[in-house]
């Protein structure tokens, strides 16, 4: 669940912007509801003491004999009425007597005149709970604008919702009394709520969509430019849309084209310097040459050689590096399978071994020359290459095996540096210049992934790994393995 939550800002967005839906709307209910209540308490309350008023004046002005059907008929489901000689009671009193009047059941029309003929209905529990909720308050008084008649009303709330009770001076010195009970509506939810709710969650969701894919667009454009960068390929990013968006893509291109400059500024100057050793490096040729002890002019010669091939060498990869080679499909498999087949046939002891089909966007001049460095030192120091292909959904791996004496632990990273070389003799037939590995990592590297060395029971392996498509330029920082390819085993003791 964690990772499902982290993978997309587009869940993030709508979770959180539902969440703060559900938040507020249920802030907006407690509210309502409150002012819900309260609303209801004043409209029941005003009826309430209105319909009391209409009993009383009713019962003044008819007789006395046809009170108690007039009472008995203005009852309802929530309310009845009772006339008592004396004033009301203590509130707890004459809510006892309140509470058995509630529980009278209420006469048909049928039954009206024959008290003998009352429905016994059962009262509504719901009512009955009501009824008895404990006392909130004692008798007051209402004042003039609440009660319509000329004479006083005493008036008393039985609970928070809508109990209450009335009891008014009649003319004839008795009391009516009256009273209600009704529980209040618990149901904050109903259908059109439910319905309303559900509409705005899914416009919520539609906008919050809508909203991260302006953002996530952007995004990836500038993940699938860095990647693109990475791998030495130029991509520009428009700058265009919201100023952040905008000032965004302005400082990538920006720091593109300053990555740029420094890569050429320093190529042009690692040229320069071998263009310019050129001079110096034949005068003291031809200074040599007059050297009349033969065996210091063979030192001094076979030094300058040394001297001379590595700054061809060096003129030689600043010239490549200053070639811009277009990046395109190849087929990294043939690609490979090609060059084993050409070492082969000039005698080299190279064999290819059938793997995966693999088909990347690179530089093929560039990844040709840095799997021959890689095949050509392993036939040089291992005496054989043993090569092959893997390729998985993350990219490819070239791997070279030899059967030499391998790498010591500790110079498996001194290796890549320029001019390095573990064989001290500085012989050119058993040492080179030192360059190979150097120009092999720096290759893949500007293709997004790297050369990474690992000694085996017997021999060295030498993997070149390159990113895929849709894998990050992270690739760089670590060697990737695939299904198929054995974990390398820790390394021997060189010998």
């Amino acid at each position: 669940m964690t990772r499902f939550w982290s993978k997309s800002l587009t869940i993030q967005l709508i979770a959180l912007m539902l969440l703060a839906l559900a938040a507020s709307q249920a802030i907006g209910f407690v509210v309502a509801s409150f002012e819900r209540n309260a609303m209801l308490q004043n409209q029941v309350k005003s009826e309430f003491i209105s319909r009391a008023a209409s009993v009383a004046q009713l019962l003044e002005t008819t007789p006395a004999a046809v009170r108690d059907e007039i009472l008995r008929a203005s009852a309802t489901n929530y309310s009845r009425f009772w006339i008592t000689g004396d004033a009301p009671a203590a509130v707890r009193d004459w809510r006892r007597e309140a509470f058995g009047q509630l529980t009278q059941p209420l006469p048909s029309f049928i039954s009206l005149g024959s008290p003998e003929k009352l429905a016994p209905a059962a009262p509504d529990e719901a009512l009955v709970a009501a009824a008895k909720a404990p006392t909130k308050s004692d008798w007051s008084e209402l004042s003039a604008a609440a009660w319509p008649l000329d004479r006083t009303a005493k008036f008393v709330r039985l609970d928070d919702a809508f109990g209450m009770g009335l009891s008014v001076r009649l003319k004839d010195g008795g009391w009516l009394n009256t009273v209600f009970a009704k529980p209040a509506a618990t149901a904050l939810w109903n259908t059109p709520s439910l319905v309303t709710l559900v509409v705005t969650a899914l416009l919520l969701s539609a906008i919050a969509a809508f909203v991260t894919r302006g953002i996530t667009r952007p995004m990836r454009r500038i993940a699938h430019a860095a990647e693109a960068v990475g791998r030495g390929e130029a991509s520009a990013l428009p700058e265009t849309g919201p100023d952040d968006i905008r000032q965004t893509a302005e400082a990538f291109n920006q720091m593109q084209a300053r990555l740029q400059r420094f890569v050429d500024d320093r190529t042009r100057m690692l040229a320069a310097i071998g263009h310019d050793l050129r001079t110096p490096i034949t005068s003291l040729r031809l200074r040599a040459e007059f050297v009349s002890d033969d065996e210091t002019r063979e030192k001094l010669m076979t030094t300058i050689d040394e001297l001379r091939s590595m700054t061809e060498a060096g003129l030689a990869f600043a010239r490549e590096e200053a070639t811009v080679e277009d990046v395109r499909a190849v087929d990294v498999s043939a690609l490979v399978e090609s060059l084993c087949d050409d070492l082969a046939e000039l005698g080299q002891d190279v064999v290819f071994a059938d793997g995966d089909d693999v088909k990347l966007r690179c530089r093929p001049d560039a990844l040709r020359r840095a799997v021959r460095n890689l095949v050509e030192n392993a036939v040089r120091y291992g005496g054989r290459a043993r090569v092959r292909v893997a390729g998985g959904a993350e990219g490819a791996e070239i791997v070279i095996e030899d059967d030499g004496p391998g790498v010591p632990r500790e110079a498996m990273e001194e290796v890549f540096a320029p001019f390095h070389r573990l064989e001290t003799s500085r012989s050119r037939e058993t040492g080179g210049i030192g360059l190979g590995l150097s120009i092999a990592r720096t290759i893949a590297r500007r293709h997004g992934g790297d050369v990474t060395l690992a000694n085996m029971p017997r021999g060295l392996r030498a993997t070149i790994s390159l990113p895929g498509p849709g894998r990050a330029n992270a690739s760089a920082r670590g060697r990737l393995r695939f299904r198929g390819l054995p974990r390398p085993r820790p390394a021997a003791p060189a010998t």
